[in-house]
């Protein structure tokens, strides 16, 4: 069996906006998500901005009883996918659930559950017990548990915890799941929340921005460390017109890569990259001429984005001039597990609105970045094919290969 893969549903929470919608608007304008701290005190930081999600309270989304058993991790994907569930106009009590399954990505889990464990305990005046049930609630594993048990949901429940590369890692999953018939129905996505051990982690690091993010630009300086969720509801093509579902678009496939040089650096020649990206291309019987846009993994650090730049010259040739490459976490920041899910819920935006966001804080070329990368301002663009790459601690190279569904074709 080989049934084509389609996007009949997608759910986004980010620092620019919760929801399609929201965020879509957002996203055109070129509005900057990464802003001063207000989580936490970020006095002894060298960094203060970062990208939180301001605009979600959780029990607009779930009701409160469910909301006291999850971290925020959890209560985003949860979220997400039921923005997703309710696009694809889906019944989850209708449908066997057997067949229905999750699919997710992470890089932390739930890392503000420990957080608080630790600050109970080591309270001055205080001699707490951890709060029972409370513990569990931190490993990565217990996001797609949490979806899986609030929609009753009994297909396979995966989490796949790669990293920054984690979102494309679950919608290759996903994809391959409904391609081979194993399900009829895959949330697929990432989730991540903004956890004060990963942003000191990067701190030390002397990974993240002063500022903004600004990537492909010579005066870049670091990555933006931030949070969000994106879940995309897939299933076979036959099934959506059997049902009449929205299409946002066709998963053709992905790619899948190591550099096995660096913990955190890339391979400066984009090694990993470039085996992910050609695999992607390849695996999903695109012409390198058809592809119209990369949404690049764009971080906005110098090592990241002059290698990305030669992963498409390399794979792309002299076409790599024509394709524009634009980078989201520009104005989102880094969701970490979520950036690529979101990624790819914008890359289905984009194929349906013909219409190109934009790298915003870009102001100086540079030399090593010499390709277009749509500088601040939206474009207009007959967009049928998106490739959008997603790179990882740990070597963690991806790629997935998205189109325009066109009727009857």
């Amino acid at each position: 069996m080989n049934r084509r893969v389609v996007v009949t549903g997608l759910g986004v929470v980010t620092p620019i906006g919760t929801g399609r919608e929201a965020f879509w608007e957002a996203a055109v304008k070129g509005t900057n998500g990464v802003l001063p701290i207000t989580s936490f005190d970020t006095t002894e930081f060298r960094t203060k901005t970062g990208g939180e999600v301001r605009d979600f309270t959780a029990t607009d989304h779930l009701p409160a009883s469910a909301v006291t058993r999850m971290g925020r991790a959890s209560q985003f994907a949860i979220a997400a996918a039921q923005m997703a569930l309710d696009e694809a106009g889906l019944s989850p009590e209708t449908i066997d659930p057997f067949r229905i399954g999750v699919s997710m990505g992470t890089t932390m889990g739930e890392p503000q559950i420990i957080e608080k464990c630790v600050e109970l305990l080591c309270a001055a005046d205080t001699h707490h017990d951890i709060p029972q049930g409370f513990a569990p609630q931190y490993p990565a594993n217990v996001i797609q548990a949490h979806m899986s048990s609030y929609f009753n949901l009994r297909g396979a429940s995966t989490m796949i915890p790669t990293a920054c590369a984690a979102g494309n890692h679950a919608i290759g999953y996903a994809y391959d799941q409904i391609r081979t018939g194993s399900l009829d129905y895959v949330f697929a996505g990432g989730s991540d929340p903004f956890a004060k051990v990963a942003f000191t982690g990067f701190n030390r690091l002397l990974a993240t921005t002063s500022d903004v993010c600004r990537p492909f630009d010579k005066e870049r300086n670091g990555m933006a460390v931030s949070e969000g969720a994106g879940v995309l509801v897939l299933e076979s093509l036959s099934s959506a017109l059997e049902r009449g579902a929205p299409i946002y678009g066709e998963v053709l496939g992905y790619g899948l890569g190591c550099d096995a040089h660096d913990m955190t650096i890339p391979h400066p020649e984009g090694e990993g990259g470039i085996r992910a990206l050609s695999r992607a291309v390849e695996n999903s019987g695109v012409a390198k001429e058809e592809v119209d846009l990369i949404c690049a993994h764009g971080t906005g650090t110098p090592a990241n984005d002059s290698a990305e730049t030669r992963v498409s010259k390399h794979v792309f040739g002299e076409l790599a001039q024509n394709i524009p490459m634009i980078s989201l976490k520009s104005m989102l920041g880094h969701t970490m597990g979520a950036a690529s899910a979101i990624e790819a819920a914008a890359c289905c935006m984009m194929l349906q609105r013909k219409k190109i966001l934009p790298t915003i804080n870009y102001a100086t070329a540079d030399p090593d970045c010499d390709l277009d990368y749509v500088p601040n301002t939206a474009r207009d663009a007959d967009l049928r094919v998106i490739i959008s790459n997603a790179y990882a601690f740990g070597g963690n190279t991806s790629a997935i290969v998205l189109k325009q569904y066109t009727e009857g074709a």
